[in-house]
């Protein structure tokens, strides 16, 4: 199945790559290029897995703001510029970090659906836990890494035989992808929006926004809204909302598609 204008459109990236190797442009080595390579040499004090870990383990406890070369060293217990013998700064380190709690992406052997809806669920637990993963997946130019591409892969390979081209497969997990990073970090932002102001739970919340609820409801310009805050049962359930959102994503993906 060929999307809309298809016909004669080059892939940019191939062509780019493809020009690239013509001409014999020379890049620098990729972060994942220079770690398969180290393992030719000489055993390391280090492994770029006791650094990604040891990232990890000071983002979930103070943020992503804590994660300094300096710190990490510490942790480490080597000396700062020890440390740029196995990265080149800070966003190889964040490369890293993203790529070792993808890791734990469990996606099983089922067809597109059963893996989609997976993949969207353990994503959101994924997420809950590292709270700094979009600050992080906001300053590493792409997420080609090992167990990144991984998951990728499984995606597609979940989707494959079905008269699909490759861009539709790959839009179909695309947007399941788009659906739950966006969902998830409007969970993300709403904790930490009430840890900010000290609020413990959802109905300390409530309580702050009594005032402004109560503009509202005497406002009488808002039923549609008033009769929500005043009759709904779900609106500060986000795993209701995901799984609600989720199926619906599904749902349109396989009426679409006729999959």
């Amino acid at each position: 199945m060929a999307s809309p204008g298809d016909e004669g459109r080059k892939n940019p990236f191939g062509s780019a790559y493809e020009e690239r190797r013509e001409r014999g442009t020379h890049q620098k080595p990729t972060l994942w290029e220079r770690i398969e390579g180290s393992s030719r040499g000489p055993r390391p004090a280090l492994t770029h897995d006791q650094i990604a870990r040891a990232a990890v383990e000071i983002a979930d406890a103070d943020g992503l703001s804590a994660v300094s070369m300096r710190h990490l060293a510490e942790r480490l217990g080597v000396a700062t510029m020890g440390l740029y013998r196995y990265v080149t700064g800070k966003d190889e380190i964040y490369e890293l970090m993203l790529d070792v709690v993808a890791a734990d992406l469990a996606l099983p052997d089922a067809g597109w659906r059963t893996v989609a809806d997976s993949y969207a669920r353990q994503l959101r637990a994924l997420s809950l836990r590292h709270r700094w993963m979009y600050q992080a997946f906001a300053r590493v130019p792409a997420s080609l890494s090992p167990a990144n591409v991984a998951v990728m892969e499984k995606a597609l390979s979940s989707i494959e035989g079905l008269g699909l081209d490759v861009d539709t497969m790959m839009a179909v997990f695309g947007t399941v992808n788009s659906f739950a990073r966006g969902a998830v970090f409007a969970e993300v932002t709403q904790r930490e929006a009430l840890e900010r102001q000290g609020w413990k739970s959802e109905d300390d919340a409530r309580l702050a926004y009594v005032p402004w609820v109560r503009w509202m409801l005497n406002s009488g310009r808002y039923p549609k809204v008033a009769r929500y805050v005043i009759e709904g049962s779900n609106e500060d359930d986000a795993e209701w909302q995901f799984e609600f959102g989720l199926g619906c994503v599904l749902d349109g993906i396989a009426a679409r598609l006729g999959i």
